[in-house]
């Protein structure tokens, strides 16, 4: 009864869905692209195969490394990878080109599911974290399809919301075929919501899996003989509104205690690049895009407004800040930076990173910061001086990476028998 609610209140929204779509399209034009596959009406498909499903950039970086390790042993078995935003779609092209299918996740209504799941019908639906949908759900159960949602996590917050609609949360857990939970903390809380324990495993993080490639480390050293090679680099990682502005405020002062100081701003979403941009031009601040290649030794902030390319710039950093932490978003992903050996700083909004978070901290790769703009100045100011104390850190960080690999072979390993291959 409850899912039959939620289906009409969907289908009664849904001429909002779309609108909305179109009122972001207005900043990113993605969103007013291929609106058809929302509704199930895909082109050329791969069928019987492996469907992963990776809502945005993040998660479609953290199952990267899932997809190619289970194309590498199962070349033969189709790969299909949907995705909700288009800066994810983008994503997916870049890391896989034509070797996946790709298209956007249509809407939880069952009619689209019935025609979705009839073209594609996947022998195994892989969903990254947590994104879980009645009605895709309950249409998987009903062809037989299993459906294993991996490097799944579940903050205390977010455990507590879902206990409120407990109607709609205990048909879909009990729908899964499995939970492939980052740890034993997050694996308690989707038993307490009421999934069977015969129907949970603890893979770890396939973030910690993140492949460093040979070349990245010459890359980077390239784009400091490009700001610099004697400048100190601050880098803002996945930044979100206010997050810069902060920054960048506090920029004069960090410039006078560290001369010659580059702040690296990284925005997380595309469509903030000219805004941030903007915002230091209008600090009077020297600004450089990576789009345009005007950076000179007169740079003071550069923005990079390019997509893929996190890992290259976090090479050329001296000190990573990871963004989303600085507000209440819940923190985007600190094994990155830690696992280029650079010194790496989160915010106290973490929530979505907090048992990673702990055991970086734990281990000596990963400090918490403040979010008040005096505390934080200090503190930058702080690790900026100290060479000694960011190598160690960097060092830290690679010792914690490499003591937590091997999810991405777990879930290989999972899948495979999932598809009976």
């Amino acid at each position: 009864m409850a899912r039959f609610f939620y289906t009409l209140i969907y289908s009664l929204f849904i001429p909002l869905i779309v609108a909305r779509l179109w009122w972001r399209g207005r900043l990113n034009p993605g969103y007013r692209q291929r609106i058809a596959e929302r509704f199930g009406l895909i082109g050329d498909v791969r069928p019987n195969g492996l469907w992963v499903h990776a809502v945005s950039v993040g998660e479609t970086l953290a199952a990267a490394p899932f997809i190619a390790d289970f194309r590498a042993h199962y070349p033969d078995v189709p790969v299909t990878v949907t995705t909700t935003t288009p800066t994810g779609s983008d994503q997916v092209r870049r890391l896989f080109g034509d070797d996946v299918f790709h298209v956007f996740l249509p809407y939880d209504l069952p009619w689209i599911w019935q025609r979705f799941l009839k073209r594609l019908a996947p022998g195994l639906l892989v969903v990254m974290e947590t994104e879980l949908w009645p009605n895709l759900l309950a249409a998987c159960e009903r062809r037989n399809i299993p459906v294993m949602l991996a490097n799944a996590r579940l903050s205390e917050k977010s455990a507590r919301g879902y206990a409120k609609f407990s109607a709609l949360t205990a048909p879909m857990l009990k729908r899964l075929s499995l939970v492939a939970v980052q740890n034993a903390t997050d694996g308690q809380r989707f038993l307490s919501l009421g999934l069977s324990e015969s129907r949970l495993e603890v893979t770890g993080s396939v973030k910690f899996d993140v492949q460093i490639g040979a070349d990245i480390e010459q890359q980077g050293l390239g784009l400091r003989q490009q700001w610099g090679e004697q400048r100190s680099v601050l880098a803002l990682a996945s930044s979100h509104a206010g997050e810069d502005e902060l920054l960048l405020d506090l920029y004069p002062q960090l410039q006078q205690a560290c001369p010659g100081l580059l702040l690296l701003l990284i925005p997380r979403h595309p469509e903030r690049f000219d805004a941030v941009a903007a915002a230091a031009q209008q600090r009077g601040i020297a600004v450089a895009r990576r789009s345009l290649g005007n950076v000179s030794a007169d740079t003071q902030v550069y923005v990079a407004d390019s997509m893929g390319e996190m890992l290259l710039l976090l090479a050329a950093a001296d000190l990573v800040l990871v963004g989303g932490s600085l507000i209440p978003h819940g923190g985007h992903n600190p094994i990155e930076p830690a696992a280029l050996g650079k010194a790496t700083l989160l915010g106290p909004h973490h929530m979505n990173f907090a048992v990673i978070a702990d055991e970086l901290v734990q281990r000596g790769a990963l400090q918490i910061v403040s979010d008040q703009a005096e505390q934080l100045q200090e503190q930058l100011q702080g690790y900026l001086s100290d060479s000694e104390a960011r190598q160690k850190m960097g060092r830290a960080g690679l010792q914690a990476v490499a003591d937590n690999r091997g999810a991405v072979s777990r879930l290989t390993q999972l899948s495979a028998a999932f598809l009976k291959i």
